[in-house]
């Protein structure tokens, strides 16, 4: 497929689309660095570890309520709201000290920084479904996943070249994030800003008569259980996705302390292995593009819970057999490199899947219902997992919590293709 194929308005927002992934790509390859200027450089705990990683999902439980909230204002203005809202706090980061304090001391800025990214991350269930409803109803079907493609590829380039360039920043002067973070606040109130300028029709308004707020909760609930209910193939995707999530959300922040407390990585090594998987992603990106319309999104799935699941069991066997050679600043541990390559894998079909996995399952009108439904999902097991996670590393230490993962994830896989088995996927 060629740009110039497209229709007129499919170009105009394909435009916004991609502006906006750039933007956003540059946020992210400073924020996929998070955890590790959290254990650092401003020396957090395990728990508060867990809290920050925490905090970036659990906002999702919020979904449906935040689903019903944006049928009853102009999207145009709750993207500039949120813009303004989640974004602006990134700026308080200057207030941050140059140098590490008495533990004493900094427990005030681990809190004030656990608060800010908060605050960031609750633009995500509200950005997510109005992204892929304005996508869903601009884009035909047939051009859907590969323009989706090209502009999450885009977003990969431009976050791997920011991770490399905050790493290598990091190692000069750990507390250079004290003026970094406030940059991207201002990047990522653009960002939303010319996101809402594809919006011409509120997409996810409805013509029906605009109830009360509990009574549209209690019809949201109501929806959602029969989706559930109904739906054999979304549901037996969310079952297979909550296995899943359990798995990668025990697991990430005892990733983040054992390259950083087990193995000992700088922050140019980090950067390093974050910029491999995502090179591998931005590869593979257009194919898994086109891949994912043209099969079952259940066995679509299956492959991305495989590729996690192989990127843990080597991560895993690392603890076993730590053997690396160095380059300079860098450290390349054979099993890491080949735990990574896994990665870029997931990376690649897992930005795909999460976000518009939902949209095959239903119409195009039911698309924000549906990914709320999905973004709930992740905010309940949020709840749970990333603490769970700590307190079993506490007990069972590394190598037992990726094992964990590694079985949740092959549970994950076998009811996908235990749903394959039992019935065709019917779109609607």
């Amino acid at each position: 497929m060629k740009i110039v194929d497209l229709e007129t308005n499919e170009k105009k927002v394909f435009g916004l689309h991609l502006l906006y992934s750039i933007i956003e790509g540059v946020l992210a390859g400073v924020v996929v660095l998070n955890e590790f200027v959290f254990v650092k450089s401003l020396k957090g705990t395990e728990m508060q570890l867990a809290i920050l990683f925490q905090t970036s999902v659990i906002v999702f439980v919020f979904s449906v309520v935040i689903h019903e909230l944006l049928k009853r204002y102009k999207k145009k203005n709750i993207l500039r709201m949120t813009a303004i809202i989640t974004r602006l706090p990134m700026l308080l980061v200057i207030v941050f000290p140059r140098e590490l304090l008495s533990a004493n001391d900094m427990v005030f800025y681990h809190y004030f920084f656990l608060l800010i990214f908060l605050f960031y991350y609750l633009a995500m269930p509200i950005v997510f479904p109005i992204i892929n409803s304005i996508l869903k109803n601009n884009y035909s079907n047939s051009h859907f996943g590969t323009l989706y493609s090209y502009a999450a590829m885009t977003n990969k380039i431009v976050m791997m070249i920011t991770t490399f360039v905050f790493g290598w920043v990091l190692d000069v002067d750990p507390f250079s994030f004290v003026y970094v973070y406030p940059v991207i606040g201002v990047l990522g109130i653009i960002s939303l800003f010319s996101l809402s300028m594809a919006v011409k029709v509120d997409y996810l308004q409805t013509g029906e008569k605009i109830l009360s707020i509990m009574e549209s909760l209690r019809k949201s609930f109501r929806d959602m259980k029969a989706i559930i209910k109904f739906n054999k193939p979304y549901r037996d995707f969310e079952l297979g996705f909550m296995l899943y999530g359990f798995s990668f959300m025990l697991t990430a922040a005892i990733i983040t302390l054992f390259l950083v407390e087990e193995l000992g990585l700088n922050y140019t090594s980090i950067a390093f292995y974050k910029n491999s998987y995502n090179l591998i992603a931005i590869l593979l990106l257009p194919f898994f593009g086109n891949l994912i319309g043209r099969i079952d999104p259940r066995k679509f799935a299956a492959f991305t819970f495989l590729t996690l699941l192989m990127y843990l069991f080597f991560m895993g066997l690392t603890e076993y057999y730590p053997y690396y050679f160095d380059i300079g600043a860098y450290r390349f541990y054979y099993l890491i490199v080949i735990s990574f390559a896994w990665n870029g894998l997931f990376a690649a079909t897992m930005s795909l899947l999460w976000n518009i996995g939902s949209a095959y399952f239903c119409k195009n009108d039911d698309v924000g219902k549906y990914q709320s439904v999905h973004l709930s999902m992740v905010g309940i097991r949020a709840l749970i997992a990333p603490l769970f996670g700590i307190w079993l590393y506490q007990y069972i230490g590394f190598s037992g919590v990726f094992a964990l993962g590694v079985i949740l994830l092959t549970l994950s896989i076998a009811v996908m293709f235990w749903s394959l088995r039992r019935d065709r996927l019917v779109i609607g």
